[in-house]
C-alpha cells in the first residue's frame, strides 16, 4: 500500500476544490424535490461546477456519462443521471467530485425527497453518522482499520448493515488512490494514518442485507434486496490531533 502525503500547497489546492463541492451538494439539497428528474440535476451540477472554474471530476471517468451520481432508494451508489422523476417520500444519494489545478475532492449526501418514512429518515441519520464516527478515527497514530471498525460499529448499532463491494479511497492528484478504506473491519489493523494523508470516508448503509449487485447499464449498483440504501462521504485530511473536513 502506497499512498502519496500531500504537501500544504498540494492541501490548499483540495481545500478550494472542497469548498466547491460543499456548496454545490448546498445547491443539489435546495433542488432536490418532487417532479425533478435526476438529468435536471445533473445539468444543474455541472453548470455550477464550470462556473466555479473546475471541472466535473466523473464525467468520462472511465466512460462514466454524467457530473453527478444520482443514485435512488434502492441504489447504492454510480446511479445514472436520466429521465428519472424524484417522487414524494423518494431518497437519493448525490455524489460528486470536482477537479481544481490538477486535484481532486469528492464527497455525497443522500436527500429526503418531501416526506419520507421514519425507516428512511433513520437510514439517513445512521449513514451520516457512521460516517462521522469514522472520519472521527482520522489522526495521526491510528490505523486505517480504526476507521472501518468504527463506521461498521455505528452502523451495526443502528441495526444497518453496511456495503462490503464499495469502499472509501485515498484522494489527490487521482479521483482514487491508494489506500483503500472498507466501511467495515476490526481496528488495529492495516497501515498506520500519517498526517497529510488525504482520504474519502464513504460509508454506504443498508436496510436490508449488505448483498449488492450492478444493473445492465454497467454503473448502477443496487440493494440484492432491492431495500434502500443510504451514502455519505466526506474528503478528509489525516490530522495530527483531529481531522480535518474538507468537504463540510
Amino acid at each position: 500500500m502506497t499512498t502519496s502525503l500531500k504537501t500544504k500547497e498540494e492541501l490548499e489546492i483540495m481545500r478550494r476544490a472542497g469548498r466547491i463541492v460543499s456548496k454545490l451538494l448546498k445547491l443539489m439539497g435546495s433542488e432536490v424535490k418532487p417532479g425533478v428528474t435526476t438529468a435536471r440535476l445533473d445539468e444543474a451540477a455541472e453548470a455550477f461546477i464550470r462556473s466555479e472554474g473546475a471541472l466535473p471530476a466523473f464525467k468520462g471517468y472511465y466512460g462514466y456519462p454524467a457530473s453527478i451520481c444520482a443514485s435512488v432508494n434502492e441504489e447504492v451508489v454510480h446511479g445514472i443521471p436520466g429521465p428519472k422523476v424524484l417522487k414524494e417520500g423518494d431518497i437519493v444519494g448525490i455524489d460528486v467530485g470536482v477537479k481544481l489545478d490538477g486535484f481532486y475532492s469528492d464527497a455525497a449526501r443522500t436527500f429526503a425527497v418531501g416526506n419520507v418514512d421514519a425507516e428512511s429518515l433513520r437510514l439517513i441519520e445512521a449513514t451520516r453518522e457512521a460516517m462521522k464516527q469514522g472520519i472521527r478515527q482520522a489522526v495521526e497514530g491510528n490505523r486505517l482499520g480504526d476507521i472501518s471498525w468504527a463506521i461498521q460499529q455505528s452502523a451495526e448499532k443502528q441495526g444497518f448493515s453496511v456495503v462490503r463491494d464499495y469502499v472509501g479511497h485515498g484522494i489527490g492528484k487521482n479521483l482514487h488512490e491508494e489506500p483503500q478504506v472498507p466501511n467495515f473491519g476490526l481496528p488495529n489493523q492495516g497501515p498506520r494514518l500519517v498526517e497529510g494523508m488525504a482520504l474519502a470516508i464513504e460509508p454506504m448503509l443498508n436496510v436490508g442485507g449488505y448483498e449488492v449487485e450492478v444493473l445492465k447499464d454497467g454503473w448502477t449498483v443496487v440493494t440484492k434486496d432491492r431495500k434502500r440504501s443510504g451514502n455519505f462521504e466526506q474528503t478528509i485530511f489525516v490530522g495530527k490531533l483531529k481531522p480535518e473536513v474538507v468537504t463540510e
